[in-house]
């Protein structure tokens, strides 16, 4: 699942992270925003839970939100957060998980990380609550495949880095 990402420094002359470290970094993060485009052209920022498995960002949302509804327009999508030493974007395309034994380990990751629990059925999370911004359920998973990610290092443990898809 993991996408091979060709890293490049940010700075001049500085040398880069590898996407194995800052993907490790951004899973660890606490609070990720969620950038969708409608059919329209409009742009929707929102917070939502992530985890990241198998190195893929996974997110839920109900199929009556706003961002589930810009995505099933237009897939493409960022999403973003300030990890460990990090701040990292990550530019790439939503596609729907519908596969019950990666559901399955989404659940337990989800569980594990927030503490939400959740029943994965029909190719959906079921029997929970979510957060305001994730709708009622049922909760369609997202993974998101990068197509470029850059991280903004807030200490001297990561460097300034460009990710792009190989």
């Amino acid at each position: 699942m993991t996408t091979p990402m060709r890293a490049r420094p940010l700075l001049a002359g500085r040398s880069t992270t590898s996407w194995t470290e800052a993907l490790r970094r951004f899973g660890d993060a606490s609070t990720y925003w969620l950038v969708t485009t409608s059919a329209q052209g409009r742009p929707h920022l929102v917070p939502v839970l992530a985890v990241v498995l198998d190195g893929t960002a996974h997110f839920a949302a109900s199929g009556r939100t706003r961002k589930a509804r810009d995505l099933a327009a237009d897939p493409r999508c960022v999403i973003g957060a300030s990890g460990p030493s990090v701040d990292m974007v990550v530019y790439g395309t939503a596609t729907k998980v519908a596969d019950e034994d990666r559901l399955r380990a989404l659940a337990d990751t989800y569980a594990s990380k927030y503490g939400w629990q959740v029943t994965p059925r029909d190719g959906a999370f079921h029997d929970a609550e979510g957060a305001p911004t994730a709708g009622p359920p049922p909760y369609d998973v997202y993974g998101i495949t990068p197509t470029r990610a850059d991280g903004f290092a807030t200490d001297a443990d990561v460097e300034p880095t460009r990710w792009i898809a190989e």
